[in-house]
């Protein structure tokens, strides 16, 4: 028998914190090691932190000094900044440090960090031990889409099954005593097993390098990923992993990152799993506050090869070509023996994979991002405009919901998370034993009423507020808005503007409308920075991260007021479509013990922003529901879908409403749509979470300016209208 233990870190992506993410890397090997491990995996790029090649400004610096000065001219070093592999005489070598301590004696590590070779630049995972690279591995696929702009600054390694000479550094050979060693395309052989690398897009390609690696005797593949947050889309990637090594055979160790990354907009998840052909014996956390998780088991090798016995397979993989071998000395393997004298070891028995609702994934993705967005930005708290509504409700709740999972991070022994809070708080000595207490410090919540505000928001705002401990304050902002529009009529001659019920034009009453809403962005900016000096807090001076309410639909559509109170520092809610909140609120309500909000559920979706006898309606003044809203977003995004094909799928989808109707939606939305979509260009930060996310920043890089009345496929679509009404009623008459 052939027993080998694994271990698969899971650590936060922290770009550009060399010497922290050295320190939880360090970390991850002694718990490794310690729980009986002798090979490690972690996330991509997990040296510099994934997503550190965005800022343009940093890449041409980082690459001069990885690892190679004999392939190019070398430029100037710059002191401050720290190498990743390690240059003589830097105040922070990064992987020669983690190479030259003694944790990682005896142990097989797979590290992830950015390598330039022969003027090309690479995403790669190093295959090392103590005082020793074994090789190098290159990514093949690099994910260039939606979220992800790898090949901006990386280059794919396309020269399958092979390997080259990579030249190391001065720093590197005088700890490891190697001039060279190879890079590409490589299975690396030990005395029991062979191990090969996959990195988080290769999974995802048709061709994907592991099933030739397996073919060709890999046994142990190990997958580093950095692979974002997304509702509903854990079991997808699960069943990719599992799909292959149910097909192929193996043993399967992913390694996710966790956490946010530095543009605030991705949230890695973990979930890290190892999987032996097709099942999960082993999976961690899914979204944490844990700096350090490391997940481990021992899995039988032989399990692997009687899997593989099957003869069609064989033949498969008597003609695949073959892959370079590396050769590696270190037994990865235990023998029963060992295995029964080791009290801590058992042999990995598959488990069912711990798969959040999706109410749940919103709970815990919402409060790690708002939590670890509050630490990197070292803000003294948040500041909410609580309008009474469901939007602004629902982000008070996920503030409630981080206060909630940094209690039981505490109660758990999260001694960083502690620490982080007392910084934060300025308060040295402060332990929560409930979430209140972390509210009352760090939320600060405000309605802002107008003459327009009806007491039932007022009333629910103030309730909300007391009832998660929030400091609440009741304002009237009237003032401020006739101060606008009276300047505004001095500019204009005296023009004084009406809404349509006063004989107002429809141009005039939005006017009115969006100078109360802006007047609350203004407002709610000046009270977030003096917020803690009026109260007095211990960090009185410090500024409060505004936080918007606007949820993914609106974004869509557009329906909300450019620099209004949706422009603030942060949108938990951005990327959550309305019908996802509300399903949010009911879960709150139950887990959670808060029967006021089934106020909020029941309240009609309103601005507020009109006289209250016009009966302001979000729904009506859109001309659509927000579930309809939903399905547009996701045909346009995920689908790829234009006015003609999408009404086309929808004649087929709503079969239950006329071809008229169904043309009138789709034409409406792309109008709107289009007309809006310049606002797009100030959405707030929000983490990315719905497939329809239209964030201009990152993910959703169409036009900003179109026809708005996109006459080519509009007139397409009204006369397939009218031939289908022809056809209807000549079926009708016959």
């Amino acid at each position: 028998m052939s027993f080998v233990t694994v271990a698969v870190a899971t650590l936060p992506s922290v770009p550009l914190d060399f010497e922290g993410n050295k320190k939880r890397i360090l970390e991850s090997i002694r718990i490794a090691k310690e729980k009986g491990a002798r090979l490690r995996t972690g996330p991509e790029l997990e040296v510099p932190g994934y997503g550190w090649y965005a800022s343009d400004q940093f890449v041409r610096h980082v690459f001069l000094i990885i690892l190679t000065v004999h392939q190019s001219r070398p430029f100037p070093r710059r002191r401050h900044i720290p190498s990743l592999l390690g240059v003589s005489g830097s105040k922070a070598p990064l992987l020669i440090d983690i190479l030259a301590d003694p944790v990682s004696q005896g142990m097989l590590l797979d590290i992830g960090i950015p390598v330039r070779h022969r003027n090309v630049r690479y995403n790669t995972r190093i295959l090392c031990t103590y005082r020793h690279i074994y090789g190098i591995r290159a990514k093949q696929s690099l994910a260039n889409n939606g979220l992800y702009r790898e090949a901006r600054h990386f280059s794919a390694w396309t020269k399958e099954h092979t390997v080259e000479t990579y030249y190391l550094e001065k720093c590197a050979r005088d700890v490891t005593g190697q001039s060279t060693c190879p890079i590409g395309d490589f299975i690396l052989s030990t005395p029991d097993t062979a191990v090969t690398c996959e990195t988080c897009e290769e999974l995802f390609t048709p061709l994907n390098p592991s099933t030739f690696a397996g073919l060709n005797g890999a046994e142990i593949i190990l997958n580093s990923s950095a692979s974002h947050a997304e509702l509903r889309k854990l079991k997808s990637r699960l069943d990719l992993i599992a799909n292959s090594t149910r097909k192929l055979g193996g043993v399967y160790v992913y390694a996710n990152a966790i956490g946010i990354d530095g543009e605030a907009r991705m949230l890695f998840d973990g979930s890290s799993m190892i999987l032996v052909n097709g099942e999960v014996v082993a999976q961690s956390s899914q979204f944490s506050l844990r700096p350090v998780e490391v997940t481990i088991s021992t899995v039988d090798v032989e399990r692997v090869r009687s899997y593989r016995s099957e003869h069609s397979r064989g033949v498969q993989a008597a003609r695949q070509v073959d892959f370079p071998r590396i050769e590696c000395d270190i037994h990865l393997g235990r023998t029963t023996e060992e295995i029964y004298l080791a009290d801590t070891l058992e042999i990995a028995k598959p488990i069912e994979l711990k798969l959040l609702d999706t109410m749940e994934e919103i709970y815990m993705a919402t409060a790690v991002y708002l939590w670890q967005y509050l630490i990197r930005a070292n803000a003294a708290g948040f500041f909410l405009a609580l309008s009474g509504g469901l939007d602004s409700s629902s982000v008070a709740l996920f503030v409630y919901g981080m206060a909630r999972l940094v209690v039981i991070s505490i109660e758990n022994g999260d001694a960083g998370t502690l620490q982080d809070l007392r910084r934060i708080t300025g308060e040295p000595e402060f332990t929560p034993t409930k979430p209140e207490e972390i509210v009352s410090r760090l939320l600060h919540t405000c309605y802002m009423g107008t003459i327009h505000s009806s007491d039932e928001t007022k009333s629910r705002a103030r309730r909300l507020a007391e009832t998660i401990g929030a400091y609440h304050s009741d304002i009237n902002i009237d003032d401020a808005v006739s101060a606008f529009e009276n300047i505004a009529s001095k500019a204009l001659n005296g023009f004084a503007p009406k809404f349509e019920s006063e004989g107002g034009s429809v141009a005039e009453g939005l006017a009115r409308q969006n100078v109360q809403a802006r007047s609350r962005m203004v407002l709610g900016y000046e009270l977030a920075q003096l917020s803690t000096t009026a109260r007095k807090l211990p960090r009185a001076g410090a500024s409060l991260l505004v936080l918007g309410s606007g949820n993914v639909d609106e974004n869509l559509r557009g329906y909300y007021t450019k620099y209004d109170a949706s422009s603030a520092d942060l949108a938990p809610l951005g990327s959550i479509s309305k019908n996802d909140a509300k399903e949010f609120q009911r879960w709150a309500r139950e887990k959670w013990n808060i029967p006021i909000i089934t106020e909020f559920l029941e309240a009609t979706p309103t601005a507020e922003l009109l006289p209250l006898a016009q009966n302001q309606n979000d729904e009506d003044e859109m001309g659509m529901t927000y579930a309809e809203l939903s399905v547009f977003g996701l045909l346009r995004k995920r689908d790829k879908l234009g006015p003609w094909s999408m009404y086309l799928r929808l004649l087929s989808d709503w079969n239950d409403q006329s071809p008229k109707d169904v043309a009138e939606k789709v034409m409406r939305f792309f109008r709107f749509y289009s007309i809006n979509r310049h606002k797009a260009t100030i959405i707030s930060p929000s983490v990315h979470l719905s497939a329809y996310n239209p964030d201009d920043n990152r993910h959703d890089e169409r036009p900003f300016l179109y026809v708005v009345y996109w006459p080519w496929q509009f007139n397409k679509i009204k006369k397939h209208v009218e031939e289908l009404e022809k056809k209807l009623k000549q079926k009708s008459g016959n």
